[in-house]
């Protein structure tokens, strides 16, 4: 008679049910994470979005006011805005300053964060507005008086960007 241990099996690892349960509650945490990750992302386009319409409707506020207090030349039929959203960082000549320097307003035009159009140049993705036009119908003219988003998208707040 052989006198050794007894064999006791065990076995070591996970049941078939342990793994499916396992899936199950990381398949739940996943459908709970990507609505609330898709929100971040779309909250953060907005904050880039509002950003960027400051930024720009800063630098056309700056050159108005250059404009109106003289030191960029103007006739008398202009309104005093920025002929195009390039003016603004090409800059235009000081006529206060005798070396003839220029004013600088933006150093580059941002992307409409909301534009899926990475074909267009920065200042084709922004919608234009004129100061000939009103602001429920914004047209594209001879100046820039303003710009908003392209998009016809709804934000979070229930408000359409092109209206921000």
């Amino acid at each position: 008679m052989w006198q050794g241990t007894p064999s006791h099996h065990c076995a070591k690892g996970f049941t078939l049910i342990e793994l499916l349960l396992t899936l199950a509650l990381l398949a739940t945490l996943a459908t709970v994470a990507y609505p609330l990750t898709a929100l971040m992302g779309k909250r953060d386009r907005e904050l880039d979005l509002q950003r960027s319409l400051r930024e720009i409707r800063r630098a056309i506020d700056s050159y108005k006011e250059a404009s109106d207090d003289g030191r960029i030349e103007k006739s008398v039929t202009d309104s005093g805005y920025p002929p195009s959203l390039q003016t603004l960082v090409d800059g235009a000549t000081d006529q206060t300053n005798l070396q003839g320097q220029k004013l600088y307003f933006l150093r580059r035009i941002p992307r409409d964060p909301l534009c899926e159009c990475p074909e267009l140049a920065a200042e084709k993705t922004w919608q234009l507005r004129s100061y000939k036009s009103s602001a429920d119908n914004p047209q594209e003219g001879e100046d820039v008086f303003d710009v908003s988003s392209r998009s016809t998208r709804e934000s979070l707040n229930g408000t359409l960007y092109s209206q921000w």
